[in-house]
């Protein structure tokens, strides 16, 4: 399966992507050498190999979570630009409230 200058441009447009024409062309090669190699693992018979969600042996390395008492409030707004003694005052992102 080839991928077309034109599907590149279109992926690139979503991506906001700014390729330029050479570049476009060579992805859509790179691109077109992929799907042919996906195209040949699609033959091969997989149906005795166990799903997995990764291919190395991985163990959690984080501690437990302990229950330990937070800071106080007054320490942890000491060095806020802004507060009103309860909470951090911060602009607004998504516009006025």
């Amino acid at each position: 399966m080839a991928i077309t200058p034109e599907e590149v441009r279109k992926v690139a447009y979503l991506a906001r992507l700014l390729l330029s024409e050479d570049e476009i062309a060579e992805m859509a090669a790179q691109l077109s050498r992929i799907l042919e190699y996906m195209e040949i693992l699609r033959g091969v018979d997989a149906s005795h190999v166990e799903p997995m969600a990764h291919p190395l042996e991985l163990t959690n390395v984080f501690r437990e979570d302990r229950v330990a008492p937070s800071l106080p409030r007054e320490e942890a707004l000491k060095n806020a630009p802004k507060h009103d003694g309860e909470c951090y005052l911060v602009p607004a992102v998504l516009g006025p409230a």
